[in-house]
């Protein structure tokens, strides 16, 4: 019973382990997804930036006759 007893404490300390270990690479993940997200917002803006400049290029150029 006493050899029962000490298996089940040390699967409950390996499952605590384990639970502390996923919520901290949980955090580092949405901290690692907000940073992508942030960069895609802006190399959007960028793009959009570019293809305006474009677009304004264009219109300066001469139509062809």
């Amino acid at each position: 019973m006493e050899q029962e007893l000490a298996q089940l404490e040390e699967r409950i300390t390996q499952i605590t382990d384990l639970c502390q270990r996923l919520r901290a690479e949980n955090v580092r993940l949405r901290q690692q997804l907000a940073s992508s997200n942030d960069e895609n917002r802006h190399l959007q803006e960028k793009v959009a930036i570019a293809v305006e400049r474009l677009e304004n290029l264009l219109n300066t150029l001469p139509a062809d006759a």
